[in-house]
Order: structure tokens, then sequence, then C-alpha cells
């Protein structure tokens, strides 16, 4: 059976990332993303006196720390000899961003300010201000706009507000600051009207992305590769086919370098319209376009399109080329030819993969784990799925909300809800609550444990559900019912109807009396 075209949400993964990309040229701060590139590694060289490890070490150790944290380490290493300079410190805001730790990336934006009183450039106003929005909110970052001098409101500060626009969705105000932009003189590149047609995109307002590439031509604005991007994913969302490769003459025409990108969203609608040669050739002009740069990513959408098309031979061909021109394949890239060859049902060599990693992993992922748990459950290989668990969990691993959603799903599909209801059980346990279960689930537990006359699983789904901060009158209905269903009594059950705060109904009473409960 050849293997599902890519759905429109797999469609949009690349133009996502192409569109947050271009979130980070708002600022002229973007950089290359390496996919899965540990931050430390990224320690810039410069300006790193002070005591033994380079300041960004130090910064990139602190993870998931709290406010107050990245200020304690930058007084330390000032105090232990470390000199700071604007520019390298901009570059830890950088690789901070890059690795989305923008609460520490504004905090040292912050200690630069208010701690050294250093001069805040107007490219760098610009960082701070997308760093405010993404930490504080949108409030916040009109605020700091608002606050700044005129001379720094210029297309660097203006179209940072306007991306924060476009990211919470805020049409009309998008709209104004592009119009105050064309009206000062700053809207003459292509960045506002990229950043707006992403926004009409996130809004499924196809009509408005073509009129502003109109725009753009009125206006003898050139396009680029992201506007490309978007516009063939416009296209595409409308099966427009032909459009696309129009548009394609267009951007050949004018000149427009296109990257490998813009050909992996075009193998990507190919292989969803089943154009499965078109797909496949523009799979080799992306390779063609891969630069020394580009690191692992291009490779990694290589595996998961080609197993779009069925084209194992050229996922383990590509998957070849990543052994031997990276001297460290990342977990990144191991889950990718998993997810590629799980399209491909191919379990006997998604298990050597797996076998590899484990002999090669530096930090344990546990999406790998699920991915084979996945392989096997597809394929009703539930031992093996279960065995390469208690495996994992001899070796130290500990399972996440997705684990637990795997076998949860599989043993209810199976009807065997004792099983599925241990995994409800590890779920509610986990440090992170991992959502509440849908209300579809909990009625077929309840059903379950009502029409099998089982009170002492009933109850422990019900501590589930109080785990989890949704228990409710109809939880307690279904409970009161299996227990009568079963010709048990408890004569605390009103007590701890109300310890949880429920309101005892006509119903609940009603089915508490038929227990004996006399009620107090």
């Amino acid at each position: 059976m050849a293997p599902p075209a890519p759905s429109a949400g797999a469609r949009l993964l690349l133009l996502r990332r192409l569109l947050s990309t271009a979130t980070e040229a708002v600022a002229e701060a973007a950089a290359p993303t390496a996919a899965a590139a540990a931050p430390a590694a990224a320690a810039a060289k410069a300006g790193e006196k002070g005591g033994s490890r380079p300041l960004y070490r130090r910064l990139s150790a602190l993870g998931g720390a709290g406010e107050g944290s990245v200020s304690r380490v930058l007084n330390k290493w000032v105090r232990e000899g470390g000199t700071p300079r604007v520019d390298d410190l901009v570059k830890h805001v950088k690789e901070l961003r890059k690795y989305k730790r923008h609460a520490h990336a504004l905090e040292l934006m912050d200690w630069m300010v208010n701690a050294r009183g250093m001069h805040m450039s107007h490219t760098n106003h610009a960082i701070r201000l997308d760093l405010i929005y993404k930490v504080r909110g949108l409030e916040a970052a009109e605020n700091y706009f608002a606050s700044l001098p005129d001379p720094a409101k210029n297309h660097r500060t203006y179209g940072a507000l306007l991306n924060c626009y476009c990211s919470a969705k805020m049409e009309e105000k998008a709209i104004d600051i592009y119009r105050k932009m064309d009206e000062l003189g700053i809207c003459s590149s292509r960045l506002p009207i990229n950043n707006l047609m992403s926004l009409y995109m996130k809004l499924g307002r196809h009509g408005k992305v073509d009129s502003l590439f109109k725009e753009m031509k009125v206006k003898n604005v050139k396009p680029d590769n992201l506007t490309c991007c978007i516009l063939m994913t416009s296209y595409a969302s409308s099966n427009k086919i032909d459009a696309i490769e129009e548009l394609l003459k267009e951007m050949v025409e004018k000149d427009v370098a296109l990257g490998w990108s813009a050909y992996s969203t075009l193998a990507s609608i190919y292989a969803n319209a089943g154009l499965v040669e078109k797909a496949e050739s523009a799979l080799k002009k992306l390779e063609g376009l891969v630069g020394v740069d580009d690191g692992k990513q291009p490779f990694d959408f290589l595996m998961s399109l080609y197993a779009s098309v069925g084209n194992l031979s050229e996922v383990n061909r590509v998957w070849d080329v990543i052994k031997a021109k990276f001297s460290k394949v990342t977990n990144t890239s191991y889950l990718g030819m998993l997810q590629a060859l799980y399209k491909l049902n191919d379990i006997d060599r998604m298990k050597q993969i797996y076998v590899d990693w484990e002999s090669n992993y530096e930090n344990y992922d546990v999406r790998l784990t699920n991915m084979m748990i996945r392989g096997h459950l597809k394929l009703g290989m539930t031992d093996e799925a279960e065995s390469l668990w208690e495996k994992a969990k001899e070796k130290g691993a500990e399972f996440d909300s997705k684990t637990c959603e795997l076998f949860l799903d599989h043993y209810m599909g199976k009807g065997d809800m004792n099983l599925a209801l241990n995994w409800v059980e590890n779920m509610v346990k986990l440090p992170k609550k991992a959502g509440k279960l849908d209300q579809d689930k909990i009625h077929k537990f309840q059903k379950y444990f009502e029409e099998h006359k089982d009170a002492d699983g009933a109850e422990r789904f019900c501590n589930c559900l109080r785990m989890q901060g949704c228990i409710d009158g109809k939880a307690y209905e279904s409970l009161l019912r299996t227990y009568l269903a079963a010709g048990k009594k408890s004569s605390s059950l009103r007590q701890q109807i109300k310890d949880d705060k429920i309101e005892i109904c006509y119903d609940i009473g009603k089915l508490l009396k038929r227990m004996g409960d006399k009620g107090r």
C-alpha cells in the first residue's frame, strides 16, 4: 500500500519554519537554523574572559532557570574579570533567540541597558521589542515601541511591531501599522508584505495573499524565496497546481533566487496531488541547492518527502548521505528517518535505525522510543511494543504524555479497558500534566465499568479524573451506578462528593438513597 501523501498540516510545516525565520529577519537578527545542535556548542569565542567557563556556556547551562538567573551569571562573570562588549552580548542574545530561550535573551538585553547603561542601536531596539512581545505580551511590546525616541522608530522597529501584530493575528492593527509605514516611506521592502501574507495564510484568507502579491508588483518590489513559498502554499490550498507552475516561471523571469526550501514546498505540494514524478524532480532540484551552511535540515525534509512518494531506496540513500556528510547524526535526524520508515511500514529497517541510535546517542530522546512503539502498535505487535518500553525503562528512560497516549489509544481500540486504565494512571502521574481526557474517552471508560460492574476500576478512574482536575457530577453519577450494578455500598461517597465540591443534585441524591445513604 502506498504511503499517505502529506496532509495540509504537514505541507505547512516548512512554511511555518520559513515564517519563523522571517520573524527573526525583521530585526536583522536571523541566523541559519541548526536543526538540532546543542546550544552549548554555539559559545562565542570573543570577549570570554572571566573564570574557566566561557560566558555563553554559562548562559546555555541555565536551561529553564527562572527570572534573575541570567543577571546572576552575568554579574558573577564580570566580577571574575569578564569584559562586557555590546557586539559580543548581542551575539549571545541571537543564539538564545535561535534556541527559543526568549526569556533569557530578554533578561540579557535588560541587563545590558539597566545594569551596564549600554546603548541600543535601532536594530537592537527591534530585537528587544520582538523579545518583549514573546515574553511579556503584546501590550508590553506596544508600550516599548511608544517609549522609543523618534529616530529609533524606523523600518526595523516598525517592522518588528508589524510582525507582533501578524503573529497575534490582529489584522486591523497590522494593516494600520503597514499603512503608517507606507505613509512614512519605509514600506518599500518585501519584508512587511511577506509578514502580511503570512498573517492572511494563518487566517485562511488566500485571496488577500494574492492581492498583496499584486500590490508587490505595483510597487515594483521584487519577491523572494519566502514570497514564493507563501504563494505556492496558498495556491495549493485551492489545488491550483497550474497557478503554482506559472508562479515558478514568473520567479525565473524576475531572476528570483529560489532556495532549497522552495523546492521542498513544491515537492510536498506535488506529492499531495499524487504527482510523483514531478515531486521527485523537485526533490532532485532541492538536493542540488543545499549549501555547506544549510546543515542537516534539508536532508531531513528529503527523507520525509521521499517517504511520502513511497521511494524507500531514496530514503535510504539520503540517510547514507547524512551519515557520510556529518560527523555526528542528531536525534532529530534519527527521528526523521524513523518517521520516514514508519510511513513506509518498514518495521525491520526501523529496528536497525533504532539500535544504531541506541549505540550512539549522547542525550536520550523519548520521541524515538515513542516512534518505535507507534510502529509496533500500528502493526499489532503489542508484546514487542511493551517489551521495547520495559527495556527503555531499565536504562532509566521516563515516559511522557505521548507514550501514555499511544498505549492508551491502542488498548482502548482493542477494548482492553483495564490495561488502558493503567496508562491513564501513568499519564496523571507525570510532573507536567498531559492535558485532560476528552469526553469521548471518559464516556467509554464509564460505560465499560458500569457494564462490567467494576466498582474498583470506576474508583480508580474517578481518582484519575480528580488528579486531572476534571471530576464532576456526571462522573459521580456513573460511579454510583457502577456501585449499584455491582451490589456494593460505600459510607464515604457522600463526604467524598462534598470534598470534591460537587453539588449533590437530584440525580446524585437519588442514587445515594438507592445505595442506602440517607444523608444528613
